[in-house]
């Protein structure tokens, strides 16, 4: 039995919640995930999971186990990462992730600038509205917008942003300005899924938030498809502040509503804060976190 091996499925069975879900994760069949938590079931003269219909659940040693588990392969990582020279000097792979917009605007141009100063260091850059678990996805770092809830992550703050409505000159004139929130029932709306649902937007009110009632013609699920679509005079739509600058400074869109804006939203870098930051990742960090705040604040 390869111990580690046997080690790291049990961990990605727990994470995935089931043995088919962990061999997905791991390209590994089920009957070889099956066989190596058996295995090391034997070796331990101990059961560390309860298998029932409902799902898996650890028992009181799996739990213990899991911990040490933990442990082992992060030293085994760090190891592995310092001979391979990422402590010595920047160098190798780095993943980070960002959302679209913000990816393209701001995150991609300080890429460019840190590729040209670290010839040793590559970047894969995942741009995309969903957010991705960084353990799970073996991401090295991310730029959230909005509160973390998951205190484990190291967080350093770029700024902030705000959710705003906004339209074209030409459908404003058209239609009309709102002057309150429940006045959007009287306009055509276009909804970005991930930022506002399509029958209704939340506005804050008397320290709360209330549901305002619309009708989206047009629902989408990338705020540039949105905007686009606001450019071209299809409506109303709710993006964050950052996505339409360069249209608002063109005169290409128009805020309004701005009376009734929620509160700013965070945007921050995190990552998982191993106990030994690899170098390429101190020196993105070192790199970018000035140039992203500068950004941020013009």
């Amino acid at each position: 039995m390869d111990r580690l091996q046997a080690m790291n499925v049990f961990l990605s069975t727990v994470e995935a919640g089931s043995l088919s879900a962990a061999g997905r994760k791991l390209g590994m069949p089920l009957a070889t995930v099956s066989r190596n938590l058996s295995e090391l079931e034997a070796h331990l003269k101990a059961r560390l999971l309860n298998r029932s219909t409902r799902g898996l659940a650890l028992t009181d040693a799996g739990r213990d186990y899991l911990a040490a588990c933990k442990r082992i392969l992060e030293d085994v990582g760090e190891a592995e990462r310092t001979v391979a020279g990422e402590f010595s000097e920047p160098r190798g792979e780095l993943v980070i992730t960002a959302p679209i917009v913000f990816g393209r605007i701001h995150v991609l141009p300080v890429l460019v600038d840190f590729l040209a100063a670290y010839p040793e260091v590559d970047v894969r850059l995942v741009q995309g509205d969903r957010v991705l678990h960084l353990l799970d996805e073996h991401v090295d770092l991310a730029v959230r917008i909005g509160a973390l809830p998951d205190s484990r992550l190291i967080a350093t703050r770029l700024g902030a942003t705000r959710r705003t409505v906004c339209a074209s000159p030409a459908y404003l004139a058209a239609h009309g300005v709102p002057d309150t929130p429940a006045q959007l029932g009287d306009h055509r709306c276009i909804s970005f899924e991930a930022m506002s649902a399509a029958e209704s937007w939340r506005f804050p009110a008397n320290g709360t938030e209330i549901n305002v009632p619309m009708h989206s013609r047009l629902v989408v699920n990338t705020a540039e498809a949105a905007i686009n679509a606001a450019i071209a005079g299809a409506g109303l739509t709710r993006v964050l502040c950052y996505q339409i600058d360069r249209a608002e400074r063109s005169g290409q869109l128009q805020r309004v509503l701005r009376d009734f804006e929620p509160a700013a939203l965070p945007i921050s870098l995190v990552h998982a804060g191993q106990r030994r930051l690899p170098l390429k990742l101190r020196a993105f960090l070192d790199f970018a976190t000035p140039r992203l705040r500068e950004r941020l604040a013009r």
